[in-house]
């Protein structure tokens, strides 16, 4: 039987090769136009500069010399320990977030980042495109965190994180901050849309004071509750509507 070659082609889906990259989970359409202009892209072993080129599901794409396909979407909710990094991985041989999940999930990447002494709940997938819209900061997504720090803060002063806070990168603010009044050592619960790095560090520092121990318990709607330490479990189809706007923006 001759095969018609028209018919085949109404099987093989199209993608510009950006979006088959955020499809992927790598990185944002922006962030996979970069990669392909620097030339770390390839297709079916061909180096690709071309932004508008488009590629379909039997083609072999790389991106730095590595095989990325349109897996399906999984969704890993870590309690991150102390002294893990949160990268795929490190040139001075520190453990990574990963070194905690089996191999299966070696796929995945963090959406965004806990510094290495901060612990708690951070949300690792390979869906690109969610990724990108947890993280833009016109999305404001809520953050929780429980800070033990060296000094009980005066009302002044927790005014003044409220505010907001003039650092060397601009001026930052807490949308919430209260005192727990859990035992006699100084602890706050603090809500923040901020991404910034170190930002509730750096904040307690500006007036003079230390984080001892910072600790997220939610991000989004997503709560570490349940995962002990150094433990992680895979999103419930019931949770991933709690996502919301962010998983109808996906195509």
């Amino acid at each position: 039987m001759k095969v018609n070659e028209k018919q085949i082609s109404h099987n093989i889906q199209q993608l510009r090769l950006n979006k088959y990259i955020s499809n992927a989970g790598i990185c944002s359409r922006r962030a996979a136009d970069d990669l392909i202009l620097e030339g770390r892209v390839k297709v079916n072993g061909v180096q690709v500069k071309a932004l508008g080129t488009k590629v379909s599901n039997i083609d072999v794409v790389e991106v730095n010399n590595q095989k990325v396909s349109l897996e399906e979407k999984l969704y890993v909710l870590v309690n991150k320990p102390k002294n893990i990094i949160c990268t795929k991985s490190d040139e001075k041989g520190r453990r990574s977030i990963m070194d905690l999940l089996p191999e299966k999930y070696n796929h995945l990447y963090p959406v965004g980042r806990l510094d290495r002494n901060t612990t708690g709940i951070i949300l690792l997938t390979n869906d690109g495109t969610l990724t990108q819209n947890l993280l833009h900061p016109s999305k404001k997504i809520n953050k929780v965190y429980k800070a033990r720090v060296e000094k009980h803060l005066t009302q002044e002063e927790l005014n003044q994180m409220v505010s907001g806070i003039e650092l060397e990168d601009g001026l930052s603010a807490f949308n919430k901050i209260v005192e727990l009044n859990e035992d006699e050592t100084p602890r706050y619960g603090i809500e923040i849309h901020s991404g910034k790095n170190r930002v509730i560090r750096r904040m307690f520092e500006s007036i003079g004071n230390q984080v001892v121990k910072l600790d997220r318990v939610m991000f989004h709607t997503f709560e570490k509750r349940g995962i002990p330490v150094g433990e992680f479990r895979e999103l419930k189809k019931t949770e991933l509507k709690n996502l919301g706007i962010y998983l109808k923006t996906k195509k």
